[in-house]
């Protein structure tokens, strides 16, 4: 049955041929689900800390100041950590039609999804992440050394959990099929990617248990046959083949699935096509502009649209454009990016263009991201240079001024306005 099932997945046996389609059992929702977000007070904003996660995220490297940012950091966290407890982490780094509620820490720097896997169900809180396809998770095989406050799966638990002998993927681990849901939907043939070893930085961050990724299944890393992601899993039983993205800043958002709220937006959705070649939610901006009286700059954008990424990294020429806006902004190098004065009143709004003529409005106010060093008076900017990626990030500081619609179907991105 191990066997069969593992065919099926990887697409060499179709759900016909191998097993009759209540045997597989692919999905068990209503069509739709409404994911609301509630805020994690414990998750303490650092800049370049941050930056420098988004960076190795897409292998990019980290600019030498970035670098010595984060050693000093951490070396400082370790400090305090140690004379606290003795503790040393290491210096590397809700409708009726189903809803759950999503954990985002401090609001809108990252957001965890109560997902139940295996049977019995156990909880877990994973980070959604358009900008990845793999799900993996915390599990009893990590090393204990490894973990830290984590709450893990255990595939020994569950009932319905199927081991895919000989199939591995790129954080070390075995693959299992489970039963993942989220909210109301339920696919029973996931695949669960089980982590033995795991690096520091997602060790020191007790409060995410793994990551749900709602890239394309193109980018999926599992080996020998790549893995369709949870979206790619519950489309069939959706009513539409979307999910939307409705962030705020400090306050509770939401992810819906399968249908689009009329009343979480205004005016028009404007809908650019996607490219997916590469597995990511890329697409093109027409241009930028910088506070309300400034011109309009059709310098066109490449990038992607990422949950998983806080920041909005852009290319320098734009950086310097809104930077140079700022009385007090400057290129910190102890910070490895663009800080200014916290209380600078001259930080400008910034807009970026979508397409018939439409611009959405990032307030000045979200680009004020973290204090520089505890009490300092300095911001580290929420828009930082995409140097080293080879294409523009449109992280949170970008998708929480918007209502974004990820039309999985038709390979389109959907931007619409919203109140802020």
């Amino acid at each position: 049955m191990a066997i069969i099932k593992s065919l099926v997945l990887a697409g060499l046996l179709t759900a016909s041929t191998a097993l009759p389609p209540a045997a597989i059992g692919n999905t068990a929702q209503t069509g739709t689900t409404s994911l609301t977000q509630v805020h994690n007070p414990k998750f303490v904003r650092n800049g370049p800390l941050e930056l420098a996660r988004t960076l190795r995220k897409y292998g990019a490297p980290l600019p030498h100041d970035l670098k010595a940012a984060v050693k000093r950091i951490r070396k400082a966290r370790n400090q305090k950590r140690a004379a606290d407890d003795g503790a040393d982490d290491g210096d590397d780094d809700e409708n009726d039609r189903g809803s759950v509620q999503n954990y985002p820490k401090s609001y809108d720097v990252e957001y965890l999804l109560p997902v139940s896997v295996g049977t019995p169900s156990q909880q877990l809180n994973l980070d959604l992440d358009t900008g990845s396809s793999d799900l993996w998770v915390f599990s009893t095989l990590l090393k204990e050394s490894m973990i830290n406050g984590q709450t893990l799966y255990d595939p020994n638990a569950s009932s319905t959990s199927d081991k895919m002998e000989g199939y591995t993927w790129k954080i070390t681990g075995d693959v299992y099929v489970d039963t993942v849901t989220i909210g109301g939907l339920t696919v029973s043939t996931q695949a669960v990617e089980a982590a033995k070893v795991v690096s520091e930085e997602f060790t020191a961050d007790s409060d995410n248990d793994g990551l749900v990724g709602l890239g394309f299944g193109t980018i999926n890393t599992v080996q020998p046959y790549k893995q369709k992601t949870f979206f790619e899993k519950a489309m069939p039983g959706l009513d539409l083949p979307v999910f939307t993205a409705d962030l705020k800043a400090g306050a509770p958002g939401r992810y819906n699935f399968g249908y689009i709220d009329d009343d979480a937006y205004s005016g028009n959705i404007t809908w650019v096509p996607v490219n997916s070649t590469d597995g990511f939610w890329r697409w093109v901006s027409p241009g930028f502009q910088v506070g309300s009286t400034g011109s309009f700059n059709d310098t066109r954008v490449h990038g992607i649209a990422d949950t998983g990424t806080t920041l909005l990294l852009l290319p320098d020429g734009v950086c310097e454009a809104f930077y140079s806006q700022i009385a007090s902004a400057e290129y910190e190098p102890s910070q490895g990016g663009y800080t200014f004065e916290c209380d600078d009143t001259t930080v400008p709004d910034f807009y970026f263009g979508t397409g018939d003529g439409q611009m959405i409005r990032v307030p000045g106010s979200y680009m004020s991201y973290s204090r520089s060093d505890g009490n300092s008076q300095r911001c580290f900017g929420g828009m930082q240079s995409d140097s080293g990626v080879g294409f523009t990030i449109w992280g949170d500081v970008a998708l929480k001024a918007a209502f974004v619609v990820f039309d999985q179907g038709s390979e389109q991105l959907g931007w619409a306005e919203k109140p802020l």
